[in-house]
């Protein structure tokens, strides 16, 4: 198991007698196919709101959800499963998935009552996450369908850093409209995963279907891009390193010495991982000590990673290096690309932005940056997320105020590119 790794410069071209040029740099980086295919175990953890208005057909469902994901799991995997309303319980201990009638009964024991406790559930996952991470793939499932009354937001990010500190992945799924978008997205943010949107009880089965073919894809985990920049290249000052693929997030940094550290968390098998860098880069300075060069090194590329399925940590791929064309007649060539992963951000940041003037009163500016929106995933050729956007964004200014299932529906259409038509 090893990693694909490649960059691209959305114009490399460079203007030789400019003191400064900007340039986004898009890197793709995968875990590549072992020889035998086989991945290492899955370690999964189902964290379920069982309070009060979960009772019913909601309760119901979920519960015939999680008993096929786990019968579409393999006999070396492990299942584990809490269930929380305000406080939070053991209801499958971390074991092998070797005992499907026990477990399956387990899961259809559960009950509604009582209220929403999110961050004791996510604590109790974690404990008993850890308990089969050895050699294995840990993913944390959360699902809830409200707002956390008797928990502690913070709490819960708190939680979910720590669980990318000891290599597991944390995923939130929200179920109805009621549960609080911003919540379950820094949660999915902070824990490395992906935030599911669960509109009605007959979405639960796909939507744990679709997150469970995205994790069985694991082959890498712990991966961390490094990056050592060129003397004459810096970052932007303001966001310059977000993820546009499978999903859109804004990433933060460290430094190692000279070197740019970012944490990508697990790298899916031939699924790639798009980053974008906003670089700052001076060639004029560059040709002043290097007057015969006709190109300009830009930075070189490394990850680092764990191979759970041979229990290897810090491994590193080979460096790949990239490098600009300086040219005298300089011409923009930009790479389509590329560029089409600079429109996604600037869907996804457009679309934040609405949501800032929507909570703060202003339907007006709202409307204005989901048309903007909508005219960037049209542009991007994200036709569902353009009809969301721009739906949304004439309801604004007809003096309506969006529903929560609205608002839900726009924030999933910001950071992804949707594959199923709109539901009217």
């Amino acid at each position: 198991m090893s990693v694909n790794l490649s960059c691209k410069l959305s114009d490399r071209h460079l203007d030789s007698t400019q003191a400064s040029s900007q340039r986004q740099l898009a890197i793709f980086v995968s875990a590549r196919s072992s020889i035998d295919g086989n991945n290492a175990p899955l370690n999964l953890c189902l964290v379920l709101d069982h309070s009060g208005s979960m009772g019913g057909q909601p309760l119901d469902t979920v519960k015939r959800a999680a008993i096929d994901l786990v019968d579409q799991m393999y006999l070396q995997d492990r299942i584990s499963v809490i269930g929380f309303d305000h406080k939070a319980r053991v209801v499958v201990e971390n074991q092998p998935v070797d005992r499907l009638e026990s477990i399956k009964e387990k899961i259809q024991s559960l009950k509604a009552s009582g209220g929403t406790c999110i961050d004791d559930g996510i604590k109790l996952g974690l404990q008993e996450t850890s308990k089969g991470k050895d050699g294995a793939v840990s993913q944390i499932f959360v699902l809830t369908d409200g707002e956390n009354e008797h928990g502690d937001n913070e709490r819960c990010l708190q939680f979910s850093r720590l669980a990318t500190e000891y290599n597991m992945t944390l995923h939130s799924l929200g179920f109805g409209d009621s549960w609080n978008q911003d919540v379950l997205e820094r949660i999915a943010d902070a824990g490395g995963g992906a935030m599911a949107y669960i509109p009605s009880p007959a979405a639960a089965g796909q939507e744990f279907q679709k997150l469970l073919k995205r994790v069985q894809a694991i082959g890498l985990t712990n991966a961390h891009l490094i990056l050592q920049l060129a003397p004459q290249v810096r970052l932007a000052e303001l966001k310059p390193i977000a993820q546009v693929s499978p999903d859109t997030i804004e990433l933060p940094y460290q430094t190692e010495g000279d070197a740019i550290i970012v944490r990508l968390g697990d790298l899916m098998t031939d699924v790639e991982r798009i980053v974008l860098f906003n670089l700052y880069i001076s060639p004029a300075s560059y040709i002043s000590e290097h007057p015969a060069s006709s190109e300009i090194p830009i930075l070189t590329a490394q990850v680092r990673f764990d191979i759970p399925s041979l229990a290897q940590i810090n491994s590193l791929s080979p460096l790949v290096a990239i490098a600009a064309d300086l040219v005298q007649d300089f011409a923009p060539q930009v790479d389509p690309q590329v560029q089409n992963y600079l429109l996604a951000l600037a869907k996804y940041r457009q679309t934040q932005l609405a949501e800032q003037k929507l909570q703060q009163g202003d339907r007006a500016g709202a409307a204005t940056m989901l048309q903007s929106a909508a005219k960037t995933a049209l542009q991007m050729g994200d036709y569902n997320a353009s009809t969301i956007l721009q739906n949304n964004a004439t309801r604004l200014q007809s003096g309506t105020a969006l529903s929560d299932a609205e608002r839900k529906k726009t924030r999933i259409a910001s950071k992804t590119v949707l594959q199923i038509p709109p539901t009217p």
